[in-house]
This record gives C-alpha cells, sequence and structure tokens, in this order.
C-alpha cells in the first residue's frame, strides 16, 4: 500500500463529497500502440501492466507502470487557503489557524495580510498542486485500475465520474473531458483523439491514524 496525491478541480471534489464520482480516468502519457493489448503475462511485475502490439521497432511487449495501484490510499489535493484571523492592529491571533476549501467554503475576511506582511483586498485561493497532505480532508482508497481508449466510455462509467447532468451522461462527457485539458494539449488528449487513459476506480476511506 502506498500514501499518494490526487488532483482534482472543485466540481470533482463536490462530485466526490456527494457520492456521485467513484472513478476518474487520467492520461497515459507514454506511446502506445494504435493496436494495444493490455493484460498480465508470466513477464509483468508487480505494480505495471502489459502492453502488447506493433511498436515502432515491430511486434513486441512493453510494460507499463500503473499510476496507482488497488489498496493505495490517495489524499486529494484541491484548490484551497490557510488563514489566520487579525486583531483591530492587523496583527494575528494565534491559534485562530483555519483552512478553507474552495468547493464548499467561502473565506469569511474582507483584508488579508500574507506571509510578507503585505496586505490585500481578498485572500486568493491557492492552487491545488500546493496543498500539503496535512490540508486534506479527502481520503480515497484505490479498489481497480485499468487501461481503456477514452471514447469507450458508456452511460454507467460516465455517471461514475460524476456526469448526471445529460439525456446521455456518456454524451456529456467529452464536454467535462476536454474542459480538464490544456488548449495546447487538446491535439494530443482531447476527446476527438481518443487517447489511452487509466481508469482508476476508488471509494472514500478515513485518514491513516498513521499520517
Amino acid at each position: 500500500m502506498a500514501i499518494k496525491p490526487i488532483l482534482f478541480n472543485t466540481e470533482m471534489v463536490r462530485a466526490i463529497m456527494d457520492g456521485r464520482k467513484i472513478c476518474t480516468r487520467r492520461i497515459v502519457k507514454d506511446d502506445i500502440p494504435d493496436d494495444a493489448m493490455w493484460g498480465y503475462t508470466a513477464f509483468t511485475s508487480k505494480g505495471y501492466i502489459s502492453c502488447r502490439g506493433v511498436y515502432a521497432d515491430g511486434y513486441g511487449e512493453g510494460f507499463y507502470k500503473l499510476p496507482y495501484q488497488p489498496g493505495d490510499l490517495l489524499y486529494v489535493r484541491e484548490t484551497w487557503q490557510y488563514l489566520y484571523e487579525l486583531d483591530g492592529n492587523e496583527q494575528v491571533i494565534e491559534d485562530t489557524g483555519k483552512y478553507y476549501y474552495a468547493a464548499t467554503d467561502t473565506i469569511p475576511f474582507d483584508t488579508y495580510v500574507d506571509e510578507n506582511g503585505v496586505k490585500h483586498d481578498h485572500a486568493p485561493w491557492r492552487p491545488s498542486i500546493h496543498m500539503p497532505k496535512e490540508a486534506a480532508r479527502i481520503w480515497l482508497k484505490v479498489t481497480d485500475v485499468r487501461v481503456e481508449r477514452l471514447q469507450d466510455i458508456t452511460d454507467d462509467d460516465a455517471e461514475a465520474e460524476g456526469c448526471f447532468d445529460y439525456t446521455s451522461t456518456a454524451l456529456g462527457f467529452p464536454d467535462v473531458w476536454d474542459s480538464t485539458i490544456k488548449k495546447s494539449d487538446l491535439d494530443r488528449y482531447g476527446w476527438d483523439t481518443n487517447p489511452w487513459v487509466w481508469v482508476i476506480e476508488f471509494e472514500r476511506c478515513e485518514k491513516p491514524k498513521e499520517v
């Protein structure tokens, strides 16, 4: 079992907290044969998956490290902030430090003094990528990991991804997917390119005591 971070945007954090999201898809960024056949063979090491297909130098078998494995614990990195209350002289009041999360909270302060003592009108949210483990309030346990083409998603799969706002949830997923991809990467990883993706299923769990 490993403990690893995983990033989710604010909308997806809400879906996880509501119990609507129990799966996520992440890009396989390696060069994969178009005719890839995925599985496990006698030569597949623990923590890897086998891929057979036609590579640049001919037909062969490649091995790719799984980003996560069943049983791994993931702490969700989300948009956040950590602030102290200030007294009338704009001095920090000790023991008032608190984490705030964009998915559920509103920062209740009109002014903000940063770590350099500079005063701002509003406290900015901090990017999820910079959220420390101790700030994590959502923990997930990986239950399954597999590889498939992005466009293989079904209605049931899309619902597990947290998409409920369409007559056919699978039809609504392309917009959700493309919204998470940088514009400069859409020609490589956008819905229309049908990339290979890791499909990671998970369930909510408690924060481990040893953390």
